[in-house]
């Protein structure tokens, strides 16, 4: 298994330190969310923002194929998705995940780091309000959706290109009062934190440690992806299924060595705009929060 290790990074089978007792508690159940929200691939996908992967051609078709089964992926849990119409002009609005964090007590929307997609926030605030109170990033700051990462009533952040620390204080200074705690986390080689690492099990991450150091995640066991899938780690935990890309079958097959309940599902044409499948929905818990 060792060698198997992102950049030989060798980490013990069972990484249990000392976790508050409160983060544990919180970790003990899986996520559940009721609702999504996603919005169809825009005709201009081919024209979008890249960081860390050369442009290749799109299958238009062959991607919006795969997005709707994305979408019937999130049903078959049970989740209500809502589906956003398309965006033709912004290449990028597909990957809604960027513009919000959503908590139970309200949602703070983004300001994305790159220009060309912060009209997408004008275009989903609507849909956004009918769902909670709002609070935003504001200028300097920045602020990716991508880049946070939250494990019960913590949020880690990844300070990376799309975000920077203005935003994360912003962020910290607004979910604190709600009893949330921020955590900054340095990212390297990756586009956002959770290209990185995701959640896939109470008190257990899936990383690639060459992308994020995992002593950050000292509480937490850290599960490394192969060495020969190092955009294995983005998965989706919810309602009681791991959903994986098609790409990563190696990371598959180790989720499952563990008992967990990993589905792939096949995003290839998403994944050349260096999308995972965290990116494609806005998760929440419903009904709408009173104010």
């Amino acid at each position: 298994m060792e060698e198997d290790l992102a950049k030989g990074v060798r980490l013990p089978r069972q990484l249990y330190l000392r976790v508050p007792r409160s983060m544990r508690q919180m970790q003990t159940t899986e996520p559940i969310f009721t609702h999504a929200f996603v919005r169809h691939v825009s005709r201009s996908l081919a024209n979008c923002e890249l960081t860390h992967l050369p442009r290749q051609p799109f299958r238009l078709a062959l991607a919006a194929q795969q997005h709707q089964a994305y979408v019937d992926a999130l049903r078959a849990t049970g989740i209500n998705v809502t589906v956003l119409p398309e965006e033709p002009e912004l290449p990028d609005a597909v990957f809604v995940e960027d513009m919000a964090v959503m908590l139970d007590e309200l949602i703070v929307v983004c300001r994305p780091g790159r220009v060309s997609r912060q009209p997408e926030i004008e275009r989903i605030l609507p849909a956004l309000a009918n769902v909670r109170q709002l609070s935003r990033i504001a200028a300097p700051g920045t602020l990716d959706g991508g880049d946070v990462l939250m494990i019960g009533t913590t949020l880690f952040v990844g300070l990376s290109e799309r975000t920077n620390g203005k935003g994360l204080r912003q962020l910290e200074s607004i979910v604190l009062r709600h009893g949330y705690r921020v955590v900054p986390v340095t990212i390297d080689g990756c586009l956002h934190l959770k290209t990185a690492l995701t959640q896939v099990a109470p008190h257990v991450i899936l990383a690639n440690p060459h992308w994020v150091d995992p002593v950050t995640f000292a509480d937490l066991d850290v599960l490394p992806v192969p060495t020969s899938e190092p955009w294995g780690a983005n998965t989706l935990w919810i309602n009681g299924v791991l959903l994986t890309t098609a790409s990563a079958p190696r990371t598959t097959e180790l989720l499952r060595s563990r008992g967990l309940n990993a589905r792939p599902l096949e995003i290839s044409e998403l994944e050349k705009a260096e999308a995972g499948l965290t990116c494609l929905s806005l998760l929440y818990r419903g009904p709408r929060v009173e104010l």
